[in-house]
């Protein structure tokens, strides 16, 4: 039986420096650098990089005072660089002092991390929690109160687990340590609202690591509140295991219809592309229809019909051209996003996927004759043979946008970000 994706939870929108989260506005892709903040120039780089990937927020660690004392010079940088993003900072353990002795900081970023499960400890704790949403509120920021399970409140787990022993019917550890984690961010919240910060600047998180963790504490904030939800599985890891666990747990998630903003925090290779989680963000959001970022390119998988590589080639010339381009296309052609591509690889589902796609184009599989047939909106356009094929083939995609897009015909996709 086929699903539909659930209406989504309502929750309130939290401006972030221009950025809508929450209130029914499309889910927020956003990601993290893992530079050294106090290198302003290199943490600016990272930021303009992630920024142009298509991550709509960007967090840095903010976690010593030359890291602070860079926060306004990285933001110089990136408006020098036409790149205006918001940037979140994360604080633990001392983001109290660092606000207060770095006035030019707290002004600086678009919205400031707290983690209740260690913001301080014992009676500091809510003194110090105390201090950073005064500071909030002070210069007009929006929070993330962000519980991890890695540093959840010890006195408040430990309390609940001597509560649940002597239940009359207790619960396992599992779903006590999950109850802990969501009364630590709702309690962190309703204390922020108390200081008087409005309960529409607050971004509650509750990360772990496992799927089925992510997706029961994430359906439990959600029946408990209305305060706008960011996703996300800590400590993914690496690769495709990383990839597909994020995918698996949030896409549960979101086809309930809870979650406003994610991101995929994926363990980068040694000296890799951190854009990578935001690509596999982007993807999660259009593969679900939730959102719409770039073309999509169908391909076949292959088989042993297709013992030639070509059309693996030119799928994936075809994608490298779409992410070289898109940043133009969209500034030229409003709507391009929308687009539907395919390069397919025999006779057996080439012409009928071909059909199906904006432009699609049935290459030759083994035995077959030696011409590709190009489909346009649904009709056979042209025949194209020869080395060539991939040129042209590049050149029809790039012709048909101009053609379809330039006119205007096609207005922005209304799955945008948001921006006031």
């Amino acid at each position: 039986m086929s699903r539909t994706l659930q209406p989504r939870h309502q929750t309130l929108t939290v401006d972030v420096g221009g950025v809508k989260v929450g209130g029914g506005h499309p889910i927020v892709v956003q990601s993290m650098t893992n530079t050294d903040t106090a290198d302003a120039e290199g943490t600016a780089a990272q930021i303009a990089a992630l920024a142009r990937a298509g991550s709509e927020i960007v967090r840095i660690t903010v976690d010593r005072d030359e890291a602070a004392k860079a926060v306004p010079h990285i933001r110089e940088r990136l408006l020098k660089m036409g790149v205006r993003v918001p940037i979140v900072g994360d604080f633990h353990y001392n983001g109290h002092t660092l606000l207060a002795e770095n006035p030019a900081c707290a002004e600086a970023l678009d919205k400031y991390r707290i983690n209740p499960g260690n913001v301080g400890f014992k009676d500091k704790r809510d003194r110090q929690f105390s201090a950073i949403v005064e500071q909030a509120i002070k210069w007009g920021k929006p929070v993330r109160i962000g519980v991890n399970w890695g540093s959840l409140d010890q006195e408040l787990l430990t309390r609940l687990m001597d509560e649940n022993s002597k239940s009359a019917a207790p619960k396992d550890a599992r779903a006590v340590m999950h109850e802990a984690m969501v009364q630590s961010g709702l309690l962190s919240a309703e204390r922020a609202v108390e200081l008087g910060l409005g309960a529409d600047r607050i971004v509650i998180s509750a990360k772990v690591s496992t799927v089925q963790d992510l997706i029961a504490v994430n359906f439990m904030l959600a029946e408990r509140s209305n305060y706008a939800i960011h996703l996300g599985l800590t400590e993914a890891g690496m690769g495709s295991k990383g990839i597909v666990a994020s995918s698996a747990a949030m896409g549960i998630v979101l086809q309930a219809g809870i979650g406003d903003t994610i991101r995929f925090s994926l363990t980068p290779e040694p000296g890799g592309d951190r854009t990578v989680e935001v690509q596999a963000a982007q993807e999660l959001l259009q593969t679900m229809g939730l959102r719409t970022f770039m073309p999509i390119v169908a391909a076949c998988p292959g088989c042993g019909r297709t013992t030639s590589t070509v059309f693996q080639e030119l799928a994936r010339d075809v994608q490298a051209m779409i992410r070289e381009r898109m940043p133009a296309w969209k500034r030229q052609f409003p709507g391009v996003e929308g687009l539907n591509l395919a390069v397919m690889g025999c006779i057996v589902n080439g012409p009928g996927e071909s059909k199906h796609a904006d432009i699609g184009i049935s290459l030759p599989g083994t035995g077959e004759s030696p011409a590709a047939p190009v489909f346009i909106d649904g009709k056979k356009a042209m025949t194209l043979r020869g080395p060539g094929i991939a040129a042209d083939f590049k050149a029809i995609v790039e012709d048909y946008i101009e053609k379809r897009y330039g006119r205007g015909e096609h207005p922005a996709s209304p799955t945008s970000p948001v921006r006031s």
